[in-house]
């Protein structure tokens, strides 16, 4: 039997509703929180990317095809498996997704059982968030959901990130630093790592927070950054003795 245009899309629309997540709205005391964490770089340090990406493309120019593409192919992804992680991995604070990197890296990383992977991890990463905040208030790019008034499979976030800017992801810029940095430690483990990096991007265009530009945007900032880390005497010190910390750990069996 043909099913018609009607029923498929009744049908979409059904397998999308119960994909929507109850995800807790972001606790923003701890968020802004975690910016007051100790660094690696002071902010004339950190990369610029207002002086070196490009800004975001307009409504109109031809680039924007592609952001709008990535819209829609992210909302026939929703009812999925895919979808079903993407939301997942909308975790927000370095404790909440540092975890989703254990299995890949080989080891628990908590501030108690890596002590010295946990301290690299967290300092690099929130160095890198700290690299999104002059582009996301210079160009104050509006996220998909907000321009197009559809909700989202986390509706507990949209109140929030609705004046936020989506350019560059913020998401991604910490998860690709998280990979790039975990890959180090355990270069080992770099092809299931990078492909979690990755997805942590790309869950952003799936669940309608960012575009496809902000993704692509954010991965070079990380890239950035984490290049920028490796002329810090602090970082390559922490660095070292979080890839001796996980080499006894692998020795010893933990």
């Amino acid at each position: 039997m043909i099913k018609s245009p009607i029923f498929r899309c009744a049908a979409f629309l059904i397998a999308a509703a119960a994909t929507v997540s109850t995800y807790a709205a972001i606790d923003k005391k701890a968020f802004e929180a975690e910016l007051k964490e100790p660094v690696y770089l002071t902010a004339g340090e950190i990369p610029d990317g207002i002086k070196f990406l490009p800004p975001p493309p307009t409504w109109t120019s031809p680039l924007f095809a592609g952001d709008y593409a990535g819209y829609l192919w992210g909302k026939t992804v929703r009812p999925t498996p895919r979808g079903e992680k993407a939301v997942v991995q909308a975790a927000y604070l370095f404790d909440e997704f540092v975890k989703y990197f254990s299995k890949p890296l080989g080891v628990e990383i908590s501030r108690e059982k890596t002590p010295a992977i946990y301290r690299v991890l967290k300092k690099g990463v929130i160095t890198a968030r700290l690299s999104t905040i002059g582009p996301k208030a210079k160009y104050n790019r509006t996220r998909p959901y907000a321009r197009y008034g559809e909700e989202t499979p986390i509706p507990g976030q949209e109140e929030l990130l609705r004046t936020n800017g989506a350019y560059p992801s913020g998401h991604t810029v910490r998860g690709w630093c998280m990979a790039l940095l975990a890959t180090e430690i355990n270069p080992d483990a770099q092809d299931e790592l990078l492909k979690l990096g990755y997805e942590w991007g790309e869950s952003r265009i799936i669940i309608g927070y960012h575009w496809k530009s902000d993704v692509e945007a954010a991965r070079c900032l990380a890239s950035a950054v984490y290049a920028r880390l490796h002329a810090d005497e602090e970082f390559l010190a922490d660095m070292a003795a979080a890839r001796l910390e996980f080499k006894r750990l692998k020795e010893s069996g933990r």
